[in-house]
Order: structure tokens, then C-alpha cells, then sequence
């Protein structure tokens, strides 16, 4: 009896050490799976601080909160599920509908330079808090809707590399990511739109230092938030054009992507980086402007307001 019962110790030892192996494992690979996507969080980081460009004060951090739920619901009801289940049943139809995704990111990228060039068009340049709580509302919905692409292309990324795991670990896998990625970027955003009140609370502070930072970043954080715009425009066009290039060659066309990367040997990480970026962007500005055109052709692209 006793040797039934350190048996079954022994058994329930074993399998708790293979359940801790199983959760290092999830953790690791969900950490692979943050880092493969960190070039694409660092666009959304990027992109989002754009839309809270004019908000007042006390609306900026509620605006951040409803982008971040709605990214967390488009990772986590929408993309999530989709992704397995065309990972599952009919993987070849991933690469089809990123690329549809990728051209509405080259869409918004091309209209936002239009609206930059011409001060005037479609694009986020009015301020929220001038125009009102609808104008907000839109803006909300304009980021989250980017936010859907960006998010897709971080969790196909995500999946991919894991695609060697089962089912279920690769279910969880996908879910920290989604967290961990969501909390990460709008920790960012919030902080980045906040540093303005930051440091007008350092300016009335005893201390010169602190006086003096503060009315640094007062002054700087406009600055950074109007590049941080044009880092976000440059982004959507780069990570639309890059899907684009990548997912022509996985489709078969390989002569474009051939030919960057042709471009990129002999070069080292950073310049083949920055080369491989260019192009991309020039790529996402072309089919963003030809789609921009055919939009703005079409009779609900000319639409009186």
C-alpha cells in the first residue's frame, strides 16, 4: 500500500514538473513570439499618439483606454480566432487577407500624406477637442480600425512563430501576446501623451532642475507628438508596402522582393534595414495613392458633406 501510494506521489511529482516544463516553454515562446513582432509594436506605438494630437487634457487617457480595449477586442475576438482557424483548415488564405488589410494600411498612410501636402483632406489634422465629442468618436474608431491591421500583421507574425506548437499552447501563446503587446503599447501612449502635464507639474516644483526639465518637456512634447504624426504615417506606409513585397513573394511573384533583397546583400543589418524600410514605403505610398484615386473617383469617395 504504501509503495501504491509513493507511486502515485511520484507519478503526480513527475507530471508537475512536466505541467512547470509545459508553462517555461509557453513563457518562452510567447517571449520569441513578442520580440519577432517588436518591429510592428514599435509602428503601433508610433501611430497611435497621432490620433490624441489636439485632445484636451482631461480627454486624452479615457480616448487611449477606449483604443486599447478595442485593440485588446480586435486581437482577441476577431484576429485570434480568425488566425487559427485559417492556420488550421486553409493556411494559404492568411497571406491573401493581410495583403487586403495591408492595402487599407497603404490607403490611410497615402491619405494622411495627402492631407499633410494639401493642409486639408480626410485625414486626423483638426483637433478633436475643436470640433467636438463626434469628431473624437471617429478619430476613436479611425485608430482602432488601423489598430485591426497593425494587430493582425503582430499576431500572423506571433502565430508563425509558433506555428510548430499544438493547439492549445499555441492558443495560449496567442493570448499573452496579445496582452502583453496591447498593455506594452498604450503603456507607451499614455505615457508619451501625458509627459506635457508631467512636466508642468516639475515646473512647480522647489527645485531649479526639476523647474527646468519641466519646462523642457512642456515645450518639447508638442514637438515630439507632430513627429511622432509623421513617424506614424511613415509607418503605415512601410508596414503596408513591406506586407505587400513579402506577401507577393509568398504568392509566387517573386521578382520585387527579389530584387530588394538583391539590393540588401552586401550591405550591413542597418543600412539593408533601412534600404529594405525605403522601399517598402515607397511601395505603400504608390498603391495607397492609386487606391486613394480610385476611391476618391467612385461616387461615395466624392460624397457631399
Amino acid at each position: 500500500m504504501s509503495a501504491g501510494l509513493f507511486g502515485l506521489l511520484d507519478d503526480v511529482a513527475a507530471l508537475a514538473r512536466l505541467a512547470a516544463a509545459s508553462v517555461d516553454d509557453i513563457g518562452a515562446a510567447a517571449g520569441r513570439a513578442t520580440a519577432k513582432a517588436a518591429g510592428v509594436v514599435i509602428d503601433d506605438t508610433a501611430v497611435t499618439p497621432q490620433y490624441v494630437h489636439g485632445i484636451s487634457a482631461e480627454r486624452e487617457l479615457p480616448m487611449i483606454k477606449r483604443i486599447a480595449l478595442g485593440s485588446l477586442r480586435n486581437k482577441l475576438l476577431f484576429i485570434l480566432p480568425a488566425a487559427l482557424l485559417l492556420s488550421q483548415f486553409v493556411p494559404w488564405l492568411l497571406t491573401p487577407i493581410l495583403m487586403l488589410g495591408a492595402t487599407y494600411l497603404c490607403f490611410e498612410g497615402a491619405e494622411k500624406v495627402l492631407a499633410m501636402v494639401t493642409r486639408k483632406g480626410s485625414g486626423h489634422t483638426a483637433p478633436a477637442s475643436a470640433v467636438g465629442e463626434d469628431a473624437e468618436k471617429q478619430m476613436t474608431s479611425s485608430a482602432i480600425r488601423t489598430d485591426f491591421i497593425l494587430s493582425a500583421e503582430i499576431m500572423v507574425i506571433a502565430l508563425n512563430e509558433v506555428a510548430d506548437q499544438s493547439f492549445w499552447p499555441r492558443l495560449i501563446i496567442l493570448i499573452v501576446v496579445a496582452f502583453v503587446i496591447t498593455i506594452a503599447v498604450y503603456g507607451v501612449v499614455a505615457a508619451i501623451v501625458k509627459m506635457d502635464d508631467v512636466g508642468l507639474a516639475l515646473t512647480q516644483r522647489s527645485s531649479a532642475f526639476a523647474q527646468k526639465f519641466g519646462r523642457g518637456l512642456v515645450v518639447g512634447m508638442p514637438k515630439l507628438l507632430s513627429a511622432l504624426s509623421v513617424i506614424g504615417t511613415v509607418a503605415m506606409l512601410w508596414v503596408g508596402g513591406h506586407i505587400l513585397l513579402v506577401g507577393t513573394d509568398t504568392l509566387g511573384w517573386h521578382a520585387p522582393y527579389g530584387f530588394v533583397h538583391h539590393l540588401e546583400q552586401g550591405l550591413n543589418g542597418l543600412v539593408a534595414w533601412l534600404l529594405n524600410t525605403g522601399i517598402s514605403a515607397v511601395i505603400g505610398l504608390v498603391v495607397g495613392g492609386v487606391v486613394a484615386a480610385v476611391v476618391h473617383v467612385l461616387p461615395f469617395g466624392t460624397k457631399k458633406h
